[in-house]
Order: structure tokens, then sequence, then C-alpha cells
């Protein structure tokens, strides 16, 4: 099998997150909001977690929606960063 070209790869973008619970929350938020079908098109990962913070990764199509999704969210989930490298986010 080929491997994909660059150009057909899904691109990513990478959100610095403060908030509570966040592991339960966050997956919460974009299931209440978006739904299933919406879920799998964020294509959800969690890069590293703290106690208050998170560092995710989802498409990048989709990041209005997820940031829409934790404003409608009745716990404080906010965006602090967005970037498309990790070495942009720690910055």
């Amino acid at each position: 099998m080929k491997p994909l070209k660059p150009s057909a790869k899904e691109n990513k973008r990478y959100l610095f997150v403060k908030g509570r619970n966040l592991d339960k929350n966050i997956e919460k938020s974009i299931l209440e909001f978006i739904g299933t079908w919406g879920m799998s098109k964020v294509g959800l990962g969690f890069i590293k977690t703290g106690e208050n913070y998170s560092i995710i990764s989802i498409n990048r199509e989709m990041v209005d929606l997820v940031r829409a999704s934790f404003c409608v969210f009745s716990k404080e989930i906010s965006v602090e960063k967005v970037s498309g490298t990790l070495k942009g986010l720690k910055k």
C-alpha cells in the first residue's frame, strides 16, 4: 500500500485548554454540541493533560465548532491558544 501524499493527510491544530475535569468535559461538550458524527470528524486526541490544563489535537476544519461547543457547555472550558505546531503552542 502506498503512503498518503501530504496533500491528502489530515491537517491538525493544537489547542491549549484550561478548566476542570477536562478528560470528561471536553468529550462531553463536543458530543452534546456536534454529536457522534461530528466527534468522528473532529479527530480528538489528547497530547498532554495536567491538573487544570490539557493540550489536545483536532482537525483544522473543526476548530470553530469545537470552540463553540466549549462556549455552550455549562462547565467552564476556555481555549487559551491555538497553534499549528506543538512547538508554537509551548512558547
